[in-house]
């Protein structure tokens, strides 16, 4: 992935998590939202007309438009005032490839870094489509988890690329914070879930 298109996907996913936790008006969002995916279409065009056939690099840049379409969806929705269902279950099948991706990293890019970054992705836009798509009632917890992977997932490792010190961060280290991130997910979900359990149990006593 562009790095430099990894550090602004950080950039939108913190924006969207504040949206979600409604500090952030959806039109607001939708305008930046509309950046981000254009800069995450055009660059991976750029880098697959100049590849030269690159098999690796073509696949690389091709992730990028999961994102980019993802982007550009979600900022035409906001801004159309339209229903999210399109890009909920749009989300379904990026959190599908995802998987695909990640297993591609670990087996025939021998990137075992992303490809646990890429099964956190997976996560979070499976997020997306049980929010957008099914409607469930998990927008703060998706908020959270949105803003949580923003750093850890794009905009520390999109930094440390730059600065050329991504390699200090090795595969073990990246396992324990893949780890330890879905165990602060599954803590997040059943501290945010808790509440709306006991309402309803209520409700339907």
């Amino acid at each position: 992935m562009s790095t430099v298109g990894l550090l602004y996907v950080g950039a939108v996913l913190f924006l969207n998590g504040f949206m979600l936790l409604g500090k952030v008006d959806g039109k607001n969002a939708g305008i930046f939202n509309l950046f981000i995916g254009g800069l995450q279409v055009f660059t991976p065009i750029f880098i697959i007309v100049t590849a030269n056939g690159d098999l690796p690099t073509i696949f690389s840049a091709s992730g990028l438009f999961l994102f980019g379409f993802t982007y550009l969806y979600v900022g035409i929705t906001n801004l159309t005032n339209t229903s999210t269902t399109g890009v909920g279950y749009y989300s379904l099948w990026v959190s599908i490839l995802a998987i695909g991706y990640s297993l591609a990293n670990f087996i025939y890019l021998e990137d075992l870094k992303f490809g646990v970054i890429w099964l956190m992705w997976s996560y979070l836009w499976f997020l997306f489509y049980l929010l957008l798509a099914k409607n469930k009632p998990i927008e703060k917890y998706t908020g959270w988890v949105a803003l949580i992977q923003s750093w850890i997932t794009c905009t520390i490792p999109g930094f440390l690329i730059l600065v050329d010190l991504w390699g200090n961060i090795t595969n073990t280290i990246m396992f324990v914070i893949g780890g330890a991130s879905f165990l602060l997910f599954a803590l997040l979900y059943m501290f945010k879930q808790a509440p709306i359990s006991r309402k309803h149990l209520n409700e339907t006593i």
